[in-house]
């Protein structure tokens, strides 16, 4: 309970931990101009070049950055880069300064014409618009001069502030300093939730405007589970709970499996992956397979659908980390927020809820059995014995399913199907049937269910794998997979968060499949509590009114045992 000098403010916990440190926010972003300097037409030319000029040095920054990243973050750094050099943004720029404008209202101008693409074309093009304006803001203070925007320099400890990070700013956070990250914007599925899982940081998104009210260097206590900043915080209770938090982290650090509860009871741990490199690092933890390998990742800028043997090259690189491991590979979740040139839609009203995933290939059956013959070559090289299973996304009916299942069932492959479409989860008597086992996307099942955009700050609070409608629609899921003998997984983002794991082992899930490096959080966390707690919590969570009901009444039970 608050004492009269203590205010909380709330928002969406994404990332579970605690932090006690000085906020710090990052530097500013440069004012935009509302209104360009008029030039004249013979100083056009010399104005592109201080343009260009200002890109190189930008690019160079980041490039220079990049070199000394790895994995995901150089990755990040250099795909920002890249947009900053992008030659349709350029010649956007170039007609704007053409017209008589300054580079910098230019830039604003042209900046503005690809954030309306973006928006329009919605889901994750429209979360890209952050990468956008980060790139325009860069540009913009160098042309001006003034500091670079994004990440400040910080001594000792402290708790990142920001309206929303850009990529190339939470690509290369530095942990031994920044304990906890606080974003005003940003949903439970956004560019700096994923990255503050992958460091392992406190992360709580989606606070709204009165974060802004909070004043560089106050000092602050963040829990990351509650989605709770609190500000006039006991320090002596606040520092504690940090030591507690730490300590937990050490143990979780030395947990090497299995993965079972206290009292023996076996589930599967698995990884969730996007290319090779991925799977190698996934490899490296206490994974024991790959339980989400999203094959639409590696074709995102492919402007032609590649070739059987090129596809089963990419895969191979997958399977070669886990060579006598389950592999659950998801045939092409492409459309809505994942656009592929060669697959998709050019348009569409409504993309989320539009012909994505599975009914793609429903006027181009082609697509998914060329992608199919691919899997099954590259699992021929596999070990006899090593389990290569294949689900589809977006699956809605048993003639969806029965149809998937038979183009597998040729190729020798293990038929699945992901549950995220309510109707799935409603009609799974129906589904099951025709299937060897099902791995529900809590991501779009979420999405679905509360009918809240899952990219949409405003409506994170409803985007929240612990909402007891989408617990309750998972229950139902299980109880029809036990009564068909059919498997039933986790492979969205609700696999990652420790508590809400035991609540899904509790509803009767079988495998568990989340980041790589929520891996050991997770196996650590059940380790400690048995089947019956497990399956107490879950009774707890589906009769909570609320997700943040469910959230505070698990976690005070876990506390209490």
């Amino acid at each position: 309970m608050e004492n009269a000098s203590q205010s909380t403010i709330k928002g969406t916990g994404v990332v579970s931990g605690v932090a006690f440190a000085e906020a710090v926010w990052v530097r500013p972003r440069p004012d935009l101009p509302t209104s360009g300097t008029p030039i004249a037409e013979d100083e056009a030319a010399a104005e592109f070049d201080r343009f260009n000029e200002a890109v190189l040095t930008v690019s160079g920054r980041l490039e220079t950055r990049a070199a000394g990243a790895e994995g995901n973050a150089a990755e990040v750094l250099n795909a920002t880069a890249g947009m900053v050099k992008d030659r349709g943004w350029h010649k956007a720029v170039r007609k704007n300064i053409n017209a008589g404008n300054n580079a910098e209202y230019a830039v604003v101008g042209a900046t503005d014409k690809f954030i309306a693409m973006f928006e329009a074309a919605g889901g994750v093009m429209a979360e890209r618009t952050t990468d956008l304006k980060d790139v325009r803001d860069r540009v913009i203070a160098q042309l001006r001069g003034e500091p670079e925007p994004g990440l400040p320099a910080v001594e000792g400890e402290a708790v990142l502030f920001a309206d929303d990070l850009a990529p190339a700013d939470t690509a290369t956070l530095d942990g031994t300093h920044i304990k906890a990250l606080v974003t005003e914007l940003g949903g439970p599925t956004s560019h700096t939730a994923i990255i503050a899982r992958q460091l392992d940081i406190p992360c709580i998104v989606a606070v709204g405007a009165k974060l802004r009210d909070i004043e560089p260097g106050t000092k602050v206590f963040v829990d990351g589970s509650l989605g709770t900043v609190t500000l006039g915080a006991d320090p002596a209770t606040s520092e504690a709970a940090v030591a507690e938090y730490r300590e937990r982290a050490a143990k979780v650090a030395q947990w090497t499996g299995p993965a079972q509860t206290k009292d023996g009871h076996r589930f599967q741990l698995l990884a969730n992956v996007a290319d090779g490199n991925a799977a190698r690092v996934a490899a490296d933890t206490q994974a024991e397979g790959i339980g989400l390998y999203r094959t639409e990742m590696s074709f995102l800028s492919a402007t032609e659908e590649p070739t059987v043997d090129e596809q089963a090259r990419i895969y191979g690189k997958v399977f070669a980390a886990f060579p006598q491991s389950k592999v659950v590979v998801r045939t092409l979740d492409a459309g809505s927020d994942k656009p592929i040139s060669y697959a998709t839609m050019e348009t569409e009203e409504n993309p989320a809820l539009g012909v994505r995933g599975l009914r793609i290939a429903r006027d181009n059956e082609s697509l998914l059995t060329r992608q199919l013959d691919a899997i099954a070559k590259a699992a021929a090289e596999r070990d006899e014995n090593a389990p290569t299973w294949v689900m589809a996304p977006m699956v809605a009916t048993s003639s969806e399913a029965k149809w998937f299942a038979d183009l597998c069932r040729e190729r020798n492959l293990t038929a699945g199907a992901m549950i995220e479409v309510p109707a799935a989860a409603l009609m799974a008597d129906t589904i099951m049937p025709y299937l060897d086992f099902v791995s529900i996307g809590t991501n779009d099942l979420t999405q679905y269910t509360m009918a809240a955009d899952r990219l949409s700050p405003q409506l994170a609070y409803l985007t929240d794998p612990w909402q007891p409608a989408v617990l309750r629609l998972i229950q139902h899921t299980c109880v029809v997979g036990r009564d068909n003998n059919v498997a039933v997984g986790v492979c969205g983002e609700a696999a990652a968060d420790p508590m809400l794991a035991g609540v899904l082992v509790g509803l009767g899930v079988n495998s568990l499949s989340c980041a790589a490096t929520a891996v050991a959080g997770v196996g650590a966390q059940l380790s400690e509590l048995t089947l019956e707690q497990c399956q107490k919590i879950a009774d707890i969570a589906v009769n909570s009114v609320g997700a943040s009901e469910a959230r505070e009444a698990v976690r005070e039970y876990i506390a209490n045992i």
